[in-house]
């Protein structure tokens, strides 16, 4: 059994900065690649960040420049560093992440993680 916890959302004024991070924990083999998506009221779930096992990075156009995604692999975490934060930042974030587990080391499944809100307001 694998889990995803996020942590470290809350309240920021415009122009703060937050620190999310992801524990993954379970019968993990290996993490194949990590993300961070985010969802709005009324918006549908979106990309925000992006880490390969080689620690290659994408990011959505909208965050790119304040945000940075990171991993450390031998803790089974990401992390995304929001800076400059804006009011549209404000949504829940999500945690995934692409992993073979013990049990099948040659299946990828991807697990999500229960959201930490982020709240961009003054």
């Amino acid at each position: 059994q694998v889990r995803l916890v996020e942590s470290g959302g809350g309240l920021v004024q415009p122009g703060g900065s937050l620190r999310l991070s992801c524990a993954a924990s379970g019968s993990i083999f290996s993490l194949v690649a990590m993300d961070w998506y985010r969802q709005a009221p009324g918006n549908q779930r979106e990309l925000v960040a992006a880490i390969t096992s080689k620690s290659i990075t994408n990011y959505a156009d909208s965050v790119k420049g304040r945000f940075t995604i990171s991993r450390d692999n031998a803790k089974n975490m990401v992390y995304l560093q929001m800076n400059s934060l804006k009011p549209e930042d404000t949504a829940v974030y999500y945690c995934n992440a692409y992993i073979r587990t013990v049990e099948s080391p040659n299946v990828t499944r991807t697990y999500w993680g229960q959201g930490t809100q982020v709240t961009v307001s003054s």
